[in-house]
């Protein structure tokens, strides 16, 4: 994986990058384009699973002053802010494909025509793409066009899961470590053998990301400068029985589940809505009544 990293931040090829969520995807991005001779330029994220479909146009390619109801102002687009530097498409698998062959057309002609306007705007960016979906397997059910898979395949890049990683969940949990201890002017702090062994005993459901939080509420619960084996709490789903031990309504299931799946996607709903087949508006209805 760092081999392939540093490989594409010598080049300008595209790269898609490829892993469960939580296990650095965009990390990886930024360190290619920090590392490339793009990185004095703009380096622009964007989750296209986070935005509304009928958004997704304007986010992208910028709109003119009244091209739609809202539109007070023109706006550049994510292209246009990424000139010259690295455009970081997250969650690429989610685009709608009615919008994929405007992608495709920027993509080979190297320029954007913004909602609602006429004028054609050039752009020099260097495009990384990233999904925690198996794109060929997307391309096969017809939900991405096979043209715009391979215009973006570039240099294909696997995050493995954490649980594969043996003792990097050791190095990046001391990283993680220090890191805090120093931001929050904390004495520093290690770990005990036991609390090492824990710590790989573990399977980290939520990757990378699900390891930081717990390194930090250890650092945060231990009396001592030695984290020990009980001052770190993993909080990952409960199993079936565990959960349906308890004694709830329905309801009160119903909201555990959404309340997990909303952690577990970092509180993207539309995400939950699809993964769960629920409407997004049940979701924010439960949200603003603080169900959830």
């Amino acid at each position: 994986m760092y081999a392939l990293i540093v490989r594409a931040a010598a080049t300008t090829i595209n790269v898609s990058i490829t892993g469960e969520t939580g296990t650095g995807k965009e990390l990886a991005a930024k360190a290619i384009h920090f590392n490339s001779q793009r990185s004095r330029k703009p380096f622009v994220a964007v989750n296209m699973s986070s935005i509304p479909r009928e958004l997704i146009e304007s986010e992208l390619f910028g709109h003119e002053k009244g091209a739609f109801t809202g539109a007070v102002s023109s706006r550049m687009g994510k292209f246009e802010e990424a000139n010259g530097g690295t455009l970081f498409l997250d969650e690429i698998a989610d685009l709608d494909i009615s919008l994929q062959v405007k992608l495709l057309r920027v993509l080979q002609e190297r320029e954007v025509v913004r909602v609602g306007g006429n004028a054609v705007i050039s752009v020099d960016v260097r495009i990384i793409v990233a999904t925690h979906k198996i794109l060929s397997d997307e391309v096969q059910s017809g939900k991405f066009r096979e043209d715009l898979f391979y215009r973006l395949l570039g240099l294909p890049i696997l995050m493995p899961p954490l649980r594969d990683r043996g003792n990097d969940v050791l190095l990046l949990g001391k990283h993680f470590l220090d890191a805090f201890c120093s931001s929050n002017k904390l004495s520093k702090r290690q770990f005990s053998t036991e609390a090492k062994e824990k710590l790989l005993a573990y399977r980290y459901p939520g990757n990378v990301r699900e390891l930081k939080a717990v390194i930090e509420l250890a650092a945060v619960m231990t009396d001592t400068e030695v984290i020990s084996a009980e001052d770190i709490s993993f909080t990952a789903a409960r199993t079936p029985v565990d959960l349906l031990d308890q004694d709830l309504t329905l309801d009160e299931y119903t909201h555990k589940i959404i309340r997990h799946y909303l952690e577990r996607f970092d509180h993207n709903v539309i995400e939950v809505a699809k993964r769960l087949q629920v409407g997004k508006s049940t979701i924010y209805r439960l949200l603003k009544e603080g169900k959830l």
